[in-house]
């Protein structure tokens, strides 16, 4: 009679068997697609697609893309009830979370006057200077 996958990880030294379970759980807790995200939030696609006020297709169309808009991913991942962060990981750095990228970037947007250009004919670049007296 065979051995079970339980059976031989038994065997393991106390140590490794840490590992594979640490290791497991990390796997367990990942997902391949944003068709098992919505699967593990326990939506379906007509609630993702009434809560974008978009078609029940367009929900499938966003599942199979492999390349997106980062707003259309927030939007997604908002609709199933989350949240989206994004990581960035630097050589020799920690990882930096960029929270709420979009918001960030329309707020500096904001605060950032645009670099006025000068609208002067050829006549008016030369000015004469101006004398104040008091």
């Amino acid at each position: 009679m065979g051995r079970t996958l339980d059976d031989i990880i038994d065997t393991l030294p106390k140590g490794r068997r840490a590992r594979v379970d640490a290791r497991y759980r990390a796997l367990k807790d990942e997902v391949e697609s944003l068709q098992e995200l919505r699967k593990v939030a326990g939506k379906a696609q007509a609630d993702i697609a009434a809560t974008l006020k978009i078609k029940q297709p367009s929900v499938s169309k966003i599942e199979r893309q492999t390349d997106m808009y980062l707003s259309t991913l927030r939007s997604y991942v908002e609709a199933i009830g989350g949240e989206l962060d994004v990581v960035v990981r630097l050589p020799s750095r920690p990882a930096l979370r960029l929270r709420r990228l979009g918001e960030a970037l329309s707020r500096s947007a904001k605060r950032t006057p645009r670099p006025r250009v000068a609208r002067s004919s050829p006549a008016k670049t030369r000015r004469k200077p101006v004398t104040v007296s008091g």
